[in-house]
């Protein structure tokens, strides 16, 4: 029997807490939550609307800092990060793929995709050069030049997957990747995703309300009121 695999830490939460204050009162939205996910794992986060799962994606990346606590991406402290420091981070290691898309309506899709890339100096031969290659691997290699407002939601939702991958960032945060989609989409969009998480050995962490999720995730973590209700790991995880 080959020896177990040691999994390697890649998000560590440390007492984390974001509270949220009005004049008349303080919103705990996320209350003391400890929580490591490794690398190469898909993890799930559900929880209804208020649950806090949202809340807990924008401290994940970076977009909000907490009450108290701490938030470490590959043994950076992410959240004690100036802006500068976290966006040099957030470039180098981590993606993004959103409910809305996100892409911008004057590029075509190679052009959205290779975005990143220009971030890093890259020239634009060889990052458009980049961009194709992963968009002809989600299926749009016929759609190179053609505009979001040229695409199906499927079609974008697929750029905006290339353009996450295409750093081969070290974690990609999906918030509601699936919610605008019909269900064969869903699930075609959902298999590229679980696809380029294993070949890459990336980390995802995925928020949603969406229950047929779980049946791509290594990790299902759900969230009530600020408080992590339920952490259940299956037991065909993938290990990097």
């Amino acid at each position: 029997m080959e020896p177990k695999k040691k999994r390697i830490p890649m998000i560590v939460l440390h007492n984390l807490r974001k509270e949220y204050r009005t004049e008349d009162e303080c919103i705990v939205a996320l209350d003391t939550i400890n929580l490591t996910l490794y690398k190469g794992e898909l993890c799930c986060i559900f929880g209804t609307s208020g649950s806090g799962k949202s809340t807990l994606l924008n401290q994940l990346a970076g977009m909000e800092k907490p009450t108290s606590g701490s938030v470490w991406i590959d043994r950076k402290c992410v959240s004690s990060m100036d802006e500068e420091a976290l966006a040099s981070f957030r470039q180098h290691n981590t993606g993004f793929i959103f409910q809305s898309y996100n892409l911008l309506p004057a590029l075509t899709a190679v052009e959205n995709v290779a975005l990143p890339l220009m971030f890093r100096g890259i020239s634009k031969e060889i990052r458009e050069q980049q961009a194709a290659k992963l968009l002809k691997k989600v299926g749009l290699g016929h759609r190179l030049t053609h505009f979001p407002t040229q695409m199906s939601g499927g079609q974008q939702q697929r750029v905006g997957i290339a353009r996450a991958f295409v750093t081969r960032p070290k974690v990609i945060f999906a918030d509601e990747p699936t919610g605008n989609l019909d269900t064969r989409t869903t699930r075609d969009i959902m298999h590229m995703i679980t696809d380029f998480s294993v070949k890459y050995a990336q980390t995802i962490v995925l928020v949603t309300h969406d229950k047929s999720m779980a049946d791509y995730a290594d990790r299902i973590i759900t969230l009530c009121d600020g408080h992590i209700i339920s952490d259940e790991r299956k037991t065909n995880h993938n290990e990097a």
